[in-house]
């Protein structure tokens, strides 16, 4: 179509005649204005329409991705090493929204969520987590246990408890191995399999996830490295934790892990076990601090306490020190003959300050090279015993069973300008273990922090191994095993396990199943939980006294430890298993609420297994704190409360279901007829003013939540 151009009459120039010519060409070049009323209407709505289902799409993703979010699919949890191979063929992670929390609250176990692929007939153990029942030696250890339990309770002439039901295991399992109470989708899991088969399952799933390895950590870091910040520039606990955590996902051997620490070099941010040294910079002088080096690894790794013959010898008798009879494996007849005897040599001496300090010299062989970091370098010690004028030499030593400790080489030149006398001494030391078979697998060079390694690892050094026995029941009981003492059987202490007093017979049978197991945690967890002792229930038909619980013939009932309530009632919070793999909001969430519980209510930092009192201050933050109120309120997206009023198919599911998810355990009669009459309508009405279901349902959470049943492990 041609332009339309506009002539304007040169005669004709008036103002009105040009202004109307002006707009005709205004009109034709621009665009056309158009009516809102001439659009159809149709297609008016039909924009309104997509703009609303576009919003409303986005807010339904938003929602999936929270609730799915919560954890991976139902398998995952199980084994999240493994996750993607066990993932059900059926049903994808996408489709897990509010179907999903539906029938994770039906407690029928036809229609739960556990996926065919995890029945007890079809579950494949990983190398990592061979069953028992195939494990001849655990059985073997397993009957032992039970026997020598059996014949602590007759010798006492104390009863027993019946075994406690398979929920309440797990839940001990749970606690003593992740730090939380379990989840409503675990208990629905685990009703999937055999009865007979469920605690096993869910130890094995436990012992292989990620939850074990980050809070496994987490407790040793603690008793090795201190809960304190330590030094800011020379520490960095976040490292130390991560490698730690490593270390348990690859079930590395215990004897290992301890060499690794004793022999750390390098810097504190590349090699992380360096930190088990720096953390004491802060009081050696920009250096490792052999002192408290040396209290620390006899508290760690001997469970003995010397720190009080840092300044003067034992002149108390609290400290006994020597090769003991009880001490001596690996030895002929003659030697136990003569031990038993009382030979000099093997009768217990009161402890000195020379045992103190001829250990702490190992460490002075760690020395800082500034960006270098730690490097090892000969033994160096100087001290001025009490009483005397000077400082004299110490030379490393150890305080018992002195024949294990490998001999100290010659004087080893730290420069490289006496290759040709290093060389020599190698070549000595060559031959001299040529000619000793014995020593034969010892290398050409020791260093003397390889030397003290070498020593505490040793399979012949009980003292050691019974420490990391006791460590590990004592995070999986709550308390340390009771011994007996001058003034009778009573609880014992982490790390005080005197040389004088001999472990119990259970005890001793643990310490010599985990040397022969080449000092594998997993297998002593499981030797430990297999026992009747962390089988047997809390409750007894007959009046429980203490040494019923001193003896294990009932479970002994414990408080929880401020990390264990906080994990608790932030997993009691959910319906899904919380993990690393759970959506960033839950897991920043968890993060943030966790910190803030433990500053409120108060931690106990290395002594987190002295047994006290529940404190005002912690029943106060129970009842008015933040955590426990977020967690019992309406929150649709979230919380499990508002998942179980909206999915609960009657007033009784609502009941059974949260004590499930709280409690880990079903209501009694009594206590599900009460709360079920509370929620009815007709009982709703006459309170005043008159309650929601919704309030009634968050009120029931917080009552659980802060009963005592929740805050203690039984």
């Amino acid at each position: 179509m041609p332009p339309i151009e506009t002539t304007i009459d040169s005669s004709d120039e008036s103002p009105d005649s040009f202004a109307k010519s002006s707009l005709v060409t205004a009109e034709l070049v621009s665009d056309p204005v158009i009516d809102a009323e001439l659009v159809p209407r149709w297609k008016r709505a039909l924009v309104s329409v997509g703009r609303w289902s576009l919003l409303l799409f986005l807010a339904l993703m938003t929602f999936g991705f929270l609730c799915s979010g919560l954890s991976p699919d139902p398998s995952a949890i199980f084994d999240e090493g493994d996750a993607k191979s066990v993932v059900a063929q059926d049903k994808s992670v996408d489709d897990i929204g509010a179907e999903f929390v539906a029938i994770a609250l039906n407690d029928d176990p036809a229609t739960a969520i556990e996926p065919v692929s995890l029945r007890s007939s079809d579950l494949k153990p990983s190398t990592n987590a061979i069953s028992r029942k195939s494990d001849s030696e655990l059985a073997l250890v397993a009957e032992k246990l039970s026997e020598q339990w059996r014949a602590e309770l007759d010798s006492r002439g104390l009863d027993a408890a019946p075994m406690a039901d398979w929920m309440t295991v797990c839940r001990r399992l749970s606690l003593a191995l992740a730090g939380t109470g379990l989840s409503l989708e675990e208990i629905r899991s685990l009703q999937r399999l055999p009865e007979a088969d469920r605690v096993e399952t869910h130890r094995e799933r436990l012992l292989n996830s990620e939850r074990f390895h980050h809070y496994w950590a987490e407790r040793t870091a603690r008793y090795l490295v201190g809960a304190d910040e330590g030094p800011f520039i020379f520490y960095r606990g976040r490292r130390f934790r991560s490698w730690l955590t490593e270390q348990y996902a690859k079930n590395i051997r215990y004897d290992e892990l301890v060499r690794m620490l004793i022999t750390a070099e390098g810097v504190w941010t590349d090699r992380p076990e360096v930190n088990f040294h720096t953390v004491t910079f802060d009081s050696g002088d920009n250096a490792p601090d052999p002192i408290r080096l040396a209290a620390r690894t006899t508290r760690a790794f001997l469970g003995v306490r010397i720190d009080c013959l840092q300044r003067h010898d034992d002149f108390l008798g609290n400290v006994s020190l020597g090769d003991a009879s009880w001490i001596m494996c690996g030895v002929d007849d003659a030697t136990m003959q003569a031990a038993a005897e009382g030979d000099a040599k093997y009768v217990l001496r009161e402890g000195t300050q020379e045992d103190f300090h001829s250990l702490a010299a190992f460490f002075t062989a760690a020395t800082s090279e500034g960006v270098q970091g730690l490097k090892d370098k000969r033994a160096n010690y100087e001290f001025q015993y009490l009483y005397a004028d000077e400082t004299v030499p110490v030379e490393p030593n150890v305080p018992f069973l002195r024949e294990l400790l490998p001999p100290r080489p010659e004087n080893r030149q730290d420069d490289s300008s006496d290759d040709d006398s290093t060389d020599a001494t190698d070549e000595s030391a060559s031959d001299e273990l040529g000619n000793a078979p014995e020593v034969i697998e010892l290398p050409r060079y020791l260093s003397d922090r390889e030397r003290l390694a070498y020593w505490l690892t040793h399979p012949e050094n009980k003292p050691a191994a019974r420490a990391a026995a006791t460590r590990v029941w004592t995070l999986l009981f709550g308390q340390p095993p009771a011994i007996e003492t001058d003034y009778g059987f009573q609880v014992g202490e982490v790390d005080n396990l005197p040389l004088d007093s001999p472990p119990s017979p259970l005890i001793e049978t643990l310490t010599e199943a985990f040397i022969e197991s080449d000092f594998n945690i997993r297998k002593l967890i499981r030797c430990i939980t297999d026992s009747p002792a962390f089988r047997v229930s809390s409750r007894a038909d007959f009046d429980v006294t203490e040494q019923h619980e001193l003896a294990m013939a009932v479970f002994p009932v414990t408080h929880l430890r401020s990390e264990q309530v906080a994990g608790a009632a932030i997993q009691a919070g959910r319906i899904k298993t919380i993990n690393r793999d759970s959506s960033f909001l839950v897991q920043l969430q968890q993060f943030g609420s966790l910190n803030d519980f433990l500053k409120r209510y108060g931690d106990l930092g290395e002594d987190e297994f002295t047994q006290q009192p529940v404190t005002i201050t912690q029943r106060l933050v129970m009842l008015n704190g933040k955590l426990i109120n977020e967690t019992a309120s309406p929150n649709p997206i979230l919380n499990a409360s508002s998942h179980i009023e909206m999915f609960a198919k009657d007033d009784e599911d609502v009941v059974r279901t949260l004590y499930l998810t709280v409690l880990n355990r079903e209501p009694s009669e009594r206590e599900l007829e009460h709360f079920v009459k509370r929620l009815t309508a007709e009982s709703r009405e006459q309170n005043d003013p008159p309650t929601s279901r919704k309030q009634e349902i968050t009120d029931l959470t917080w009552i659980l939540l802060n009963s005592s049943e929740f805050a203690w492990n039984h």
